[in-house]
């Protein structure tokens, strides 16, 4: 079992690409149930990237294919672009 907190900074991966998309930067958990509902990845960027919000992406938790000590494997079909923040 792990906790919320301890996903972040993790890597994630996205394996239909195999493309690094970021780290974990965060996750939001449903008030009703205290369930993971999605993560937010931190793109690779510079400060002002960080700073302002941009290059995050919001990924569904149904979206999630494995869990690992340093790594998340993710299926970017099940999100596609919708979830980018501040496009």
């Amino acid at each position: 079992m792990f906790r919320g907190y301890d996903l972040r900074q993790r890597i994630v991966i996205d394996v239909n690409t195999a493309e690094r998309l970021g780290t974990i930067s965060d996750v939001e958990i449903g008030e009703s149930d205290g369930a993971i509902r999605q993560i937010i990845i931190r793109r690779r960027g510079g400060f002002f990237a960080r700073a302002f919000g941009f290059g995050e992406i919001s990924v569904p938790w149904s979206a999630i294919t494995a869990v690992g000590r340093e790594f998340v494997l993710v299926n970017s079909l099940v999100f596609g672009e919708n979830y980018l923040k501040n496009k």
